[in-house]
């Protein structure tokens, strides 16, 4: 079977992720609440791709990364290297726009405890894998977290002992596509120091110079 580059609002593919999505319409019902869409330009070269939307982030917002911690890092970084324009203020209608960019995650739907198993990543995974091949000018996909990276590897049909996840890991995949790979930019991996400002943009800043080489 083949999916769109976007599940629909009601997917029914995860029971466990309909249910939960099901309570969290009952209990907040002004939420988004259901499964995220990718954020960005169809034209972009650098795919982001992240675990799954957060309880208090995407899933309230409908915007990937929009309204949590993670989102502060992310979109700082995306503007200091010139994947955003405007100002980041938490919320799907502050007018910022990705440029060259777009933002997904390997799982859609909102997960108890944000923690996904793998049969949801597993049938989220067309979805991945449709959304890439819908990217016509697709040069760099940024793996956010091991359970993205593995994601990806996995949808492009790559062998995950050939590409062992490595933060600033940087690997060669199908059709020509290059995969980097950062530490998920999570509040507990910030506060623990196994992620840092430095390290984070130290990814971007190659993937960057990659892009502008390859436009020159």
């Amino acid at each position: 079977m083949t999916h769109p580059p976007e599940p629909n609002l009601n997917c029914s593919l995860c029971p466990r992720l309909v249910s939960f999505r099901e309570q969290n319409r009952r209990e907040n019902g002004d939420w988004f609440n259901s499964p995220v869409p990718s954020f960005g330009a169809g034209t972009a070269r650098l795919l982001i791709v992240g675990l799954a939307p957060g309880m208090q982030g995407a899933n309230r917002t409908g915007r990937p990364f929009t309204g949590d911690y993670a989102g502060d890092l992310l979109y700082a970084t995306l503007l200091h290297y010139g994947f955003a324009s405007g100002v980041y203020q938490a919320r799907p209608d502050d007018g910022l726009q990705l440029v060259d960019c777009m933002i997904t995650n390997a799982v859609r739907c909102v997960p108890p405890q944000n923690k996904p198993v793998g049969a949801e990543i597993k049938s989220c995974r067309s979805f991945l894998l449709a959304r890439i091949e819908a990217l016509p000018r697709l040069e760099i996909i940024m793996a956010l977290g091991r359970i993205a990276h593995d994601s990806v590897v996995s949808a492009m049909g790559a062998r995950r002992a050939a590409c062992p996840f490595t933060h600033g890991g940087k690997h060669a995949v199908a059709n020509g596509l290059t995969l980097y790979d950062s530490y998920h930019c999570s509040r507990y991996n910030t506060n623990t120091r196994r992620l840092t400002e430095e390290m984070f943009r130290s990814v971007f800043a190659a993937i960057r110079k990659d892009l502008d080489k390859n436009n020159s």
